[in-house]
């Protein structure tokens, strides 16, 4: 079976600095503050997750054969 390209860990890293500079230019050059904003965006999407499960939610991947 055909894989794609195998990933980049050095293009991994820069992205990850690129998306950690413009949390911390989006709070003013504050890193606390770019910290603390990425806590509660986390805690956010858990919260949503778990609300999907709780309601029984299913996705395409999750759903089970019925037939």
């Amino acid at each position: 079976m055909p894989q794609g390209p195998a990933p980049n860990p050095q293009s991994d890293a820069e992205q990850l600095d690129a998306a950690a500079d413009q949390a911390i230019a989006a709070c003013g050059g504050d890193a606390r503050e770019a910290v603390k904003a990425l806590l509660i965006a986390n805690e956010f999407l858990e919260a949503q997750i778990s609300q999907g499960y709780v309601r029984g939610v299913k996705h395409d991947r999750f759903n089970t054969y019925s037939g």
